[in-house]
């Protein structure tokens, strides 16, 4: 297998925990360098990895010797920097959400098609040993009909995560662009649609700003969602969980309720309509406070993609769709009616 050389764009938390690490691991990579507009942190991440240190992307996809960038950086830069890397011949991991609006979404994969080159999404939820297991069962019938389902992702907010604390981006609605339904609640559509095997075709949503003083982007969301052929649930985002994350989905099914990642030990649970209850036991989700104990399991995906020339298991396409529920959650609650997505 060819080594693929890879350089990343923006070295806060989800860089320094997720990507570089799992860079390192992957014996078909070589991280050649790292880019962030905060020079000190561009060099010290850079003499970790003994790789170059750049302060500009554009410097950075000059250099022939770069394959292909993972994008890290806030949700504004996502899409510029991708299209101009892609544009520039190289490979594209982007962070979610993928972009700022629907537009920007067209134009990353437009640019992936005129560049012939890898454009992957980092919706890590879809790899999870549980959300594979419980796709696999939806899919078999094992649940039978599915009549409903409730999903939450919620924590005490990225200021303990992000590299900068309290003042961080993703407070920032000029950086960030959206909130809690952009660092959690895409995370949840995305894995829904995985599950479900369906698009959704209605979304309704409350979203406020409630839990921190220091946001002028939403912190507490709850969205009300229905698929093409009639399934209804709740996503809930929030970073107004001030104990433990929730990080659970339930799939409410004529045969059986499905429990995910909805126990500390039994990260599948499947309760079935005779009364039998069956619990897996199939290694933790990730978490901010692992400490990068775990695999995104997207780093190999998307180095795999490249190495085989296959089609990136996120694509571009699945990243838009994603983000188009959530842009629909924001104009219900700008709205206040029930949004159809086309």
């Amino acid at each position: 297998m060819s080594i693929v050389k890879i350089a990343v764009i923006g070295c806060g938390s989800i860089a320094q925990h997720r990507h570089l690490p799992e860079y390192s691991m992957n014996e078909n990579v070589e991280i050649v360098a790292v880019c962030d507009v905060v020079e000190e942190r561009a060099h010290k991440v850079a003499s970790k990895y003994g790789v170059i240190a750049y302060t500009s992307y554009e410097e950075l996809l000059a250099d022939p010797e770069v394959d292909a960038v993972s994008v890290c950086t806030p949700n504004y830069l996502h899409a510029p920097i991708s299209i101009a890397a892609l544009e520039a011949g190289k490979h594209v991991l982007c962070e979610k959400p993928m972009a700022t609006s629907m537009q920007e979404a067209m134009n990353m994969i437009e640019a992936a098609k005129k560049s012939n080159k890898k454009l992957m999404i980092g919706h890590n939820q879809r790899f999870v040993a549980s959300h594979q297991k419980a796709r696999q069962m939806i899919e078999d019938g094992e649940l039978g009909k599915i009549y409903s389902f409730r999903t939450a992702f919620g924590h005490g907010g990225p200021e303990g995560w992000s590299v900068d604390g309290n003042d961080s981006w993703f407070f920032k609605k000029k950086e960030a662009f959206i909130g809690a339904m952009g660092d959690l609640g895409v995370h949840k559509t995305d894995l829904l649609r995985f599950l479900l095997g369906e698009e959704f075709v209605e979304v309704g949503s409350f979203i406020e700003t409630s839990a921190k003083e220091n946001a002028d982007v939403d912190d507490t969301a709850v969205c009300i969602l229905r698929t093409e052929s009639g399934i209804i649930g709740t996503l809930a985002a929030s970073w107004s969980y001030v104990s433990k994350e929730d990080n659970s989905t339930i799939i409410y099914g004529e045969k059986a309720i499905l429990r995910l990642e909805d126990d500390p030990v039994a990260n599948v649970i499947i309760q079935y309509k005779n009364g039998e209850v069956v619990k897996c036991e199939l290694g933790g989700i990730q978490t901010n406070e692992d400490g990068g104990q775990t695999n995104s399991h997207v780093i190999p995906q998307f180095v795999n993609s490249i190495v085989t020339d296959t089609t990136s298991p996120v694509s571009g396409e699945e990243g838009m769709k994603s983000l188009q529920v959530i842009l629909a959650a924001l104009e219900s609650k700008e709205t206040k009616k029930i949004i159809s997505i086309n």
